[in-house]
């Protein structure tokens, strides 16, 4: 091993995942950063709909993000949003059900009108609940943060260096990349859509991570976004928008379309779909979309992260979905302390509900 750099962890993608996770490993071991792209967090994280809400992906995932809010909010990284789900009378039970999964969280929901948060509401959407926690994340400033972070307590960053094959032998990773050979002990699966994948390549048994496109559009509104209008979202899981700086308006028809890993791009009959959802719901003429983007999400197929080591120096830190970003400071520590061998000390977190094990 002595024609390749040696470290003690290799980290396979630059996303939040990897990029937190290497934040938080640097200051204890020597890190390696391997990014596939030219630069880091090209794919989910820097197309996300940058918003912090701690019931966005259900109570399973909500103590991961409750427990990242402090570290959050003392760097700066969230501003005041609010969020309103509605619905009309046919979501009632979807409502009772929303309210009734957090009850027993500290998740604050208050059932309001939300014609009273919403002009221009059509007056079928009777039903609302108000999160007033939920904020605006500045994504940007968070992933940079990480990467200097990193490189700081001394994790080396390589980009153009995705993984083309790896073989362990003798507890010690040899991985091959077009930037060159590297060596390591451990091996961190964190390419999101691309974790299979890389698993493939690497000669481990893949876990059913499976990527889903994600639509957005910008819109500008006649009359123009309200000041004041928090994140807006259908209680049934049909569309959501939020305010955006000038205002405009970001929207999603929330769709979940199954794709290969890839550099995603928007459909015209999603961005279509996403419109006539949103017309539906308020009385406002769409003057014109600004902007189109699509992304990726991954899940496993319980629909919960994985953080663990499925076999001896193979660790998965993958599936995300869309919770990735808001979930980053506490999965990050958590999984640092796994990679360490220590013990996660997550407040409210229970680790074992996302260990690899689970998906046999």
């Amino acid at each position: 091993m002595t024609d390749m750099p040696r470290f003690d962890v290799a980290i396979v993608g630059g996303g939040i995942a990897g990029a937190s996770l290497a934040a938080a490993l640097a200051p204890h071991a020597c890190v390696v950063m391997l990014e596939a792209e030219a630069m880091p967090g090209l794919h989910a994280t820097g197309r996300s709909a940058a918003f912090w809400s701690e019931t966005y992906g259900g109570p399973a995932i909500q103590p991961l993000t409750t427990a990242s809010g402090a570290a959050l909010r003392d760097g700066g990284f969230l501003e005041p949003l609010g969020s309103l789900h509605i619905g009309r009378q046919e979501d009632a039970a979807a409502a009772d059900a929303f309210l009734a999964e957090f009850a027993d969280s500290a998740v604050e929901l208050v059932p309001i009108d939300p014609a009273s948060r919403i002009p221009g509401l059509r007056s079928e959407w009777t039903i609302g609940v108000m999160e007033p926690s939920c904020a605006y994340i500045d994504v940007a400033a968070l992933h940079g943060h990480y990467l200097k972070s990193a490189r700081t307590g001394g994790a080396t960053i390589v980009t153009d260096a995705g993984i083309r094959s790896a073989v362990r032998r003798d507890g010690v990773w040899r991985i091959e990349t077009p930037a060159g050979p590297f060596a390591a002990t451990v091996l961190v699966n964190a390419a999101g859509a691309w974790a299979d994948e890389v698993a493939i390549r690497c000669g481990v048994r893949p876990i059913g991570i499976r990527p889903y496109r994600r639509t957005m559009v910008q819109l500008r509104t006649d009359p123009s976004v309200p000041a004041g209008l928090p994140h807006v979202a259908d209680i049934a899981g049909r569309f959501y928008f939020k305010p955006e700086a000038g205002g405009r308006l970001w929207l999603s028809p929330h769709d979940e379309i199954p794709t290969d890993p890839c550099d995603a791009a928007p459909e015209e009959i999603d961005v279509a779909v996403a419109i006539d959802r949103f017309e539906q719901a308020v009385d406002w003429r769409v003057a014109a979309v600004e902007r189109r983007w699509a992304g990726l999400r991954s899940f496993a197929l319980d629909r919960l992260p994985v953080y663990g080591f499925a076999e001896p120096g193979f660790f998965w830190c993958a599936g995300q979905g869309g919770f990735g970003i808001q979930t980053a400071p506490a999965a990050a520590a958590m999984a640092a302390a796994l990679v360490l061998g220590q013990v996660p000390d997550v407040a409210g977190v229970d680790v074992g509900r996302y260990a690899p094990g689970r998906l046999g």
